[in-house]
């Protein structure tokens, strides 16, 4: 069964907390939170202090995306806030092994995440150190994009990898994933979709989440 992962970016901003709060009966498997800041991708979203508030509002997983260039600057940082798993771009830092060896060390779950333009071949030889593997389905920086079908081939090439060297490492795709390619999305292999204004712009959240993964099955 895949897992949803609602995209904080398509909250409304007004009131963040209350749409966390939102989403504690739905069903979801985790948060996604993308932090942006203006340099690596063309958007600026929110920072640690807006993670460390919303923490005690909910149970949920909480996924923070660090699209910046110096993620490891910040990671500690999110830590104390309350993620539970980073992820990291990998065309954003000149060592990635090191980058996810150090989140590992601090007890969370270690992820990496590549643009459209990096294949997954290119990064292949790190999926052992990953607990998981983001895979973008839309140039990374503002949500509403279309999902790119280049992104299916990827899933299923790093789905592949990861079942021949007998991993565990999770894929997760995020970008204009909805209801007319979530089926296409897990038929590929991934594991966990990142899902924006397919959740939060329904009134319904519960039921969103619960279509998608019915779709998607």
């Amino acid at each position: 069964m895949i897992k949803i992962a609602p995209s904080l970016l398509a909250a409304d901003f007004c009131c963040l907390g209350n749409e966390v709060e939102s989403l504690n009966t739905t069903g979801a498997y985790m948060l996604h939170l993308d932090i942006m800041d203006g340099i690596f991708v063309p958007n600026i979203s929110f920072g640690y202090d807006v993670v460390k508030q919303l923490r005690p509002r909910s149970q949920l997983i909480f996924d923070v995306h660090l699209m910046i260039t110096d993620p490891m600057k910040y990671i500690d940082k999110f830590i104390e806030a309350g993620a539970d798993s980073i992820t990291f771009h990998y065309e954003a830092v000149e060592n990635a092994e090191e980058v996810l060896d150090y989140i590992r060390s601090k007890g969370v779950a270690a992820a990496m995440s590549i643009k459209p333009k990096t294949s997954v071949e290119e990064i292949a030889h790190l999926l052992p150190k990953m607990d998981m593997f983001l895979i973008m389905s839309v140039e990374p920086g503002f949500g509403g994009q279309k999902y790119m079908p280049q992104a299916t081939e990827k899933i299923a090439k790093a789905k592949q990898y990861i079942t021949e060297n007998g991993l565990k490492t999770l894929i997760q795709v995020d970008g204009g994933v909805n209801a007319s390619n979530i089926a296409r999305v897990y038929g590929a292999g991934a594991d966990i979709a990142v899902a924006g204004t397919a959740v939060f712009g329904k009134a319904d959240r519960a039921l969103a989440v619960k279509e998608l993964v019915e779709t998607a099955e």
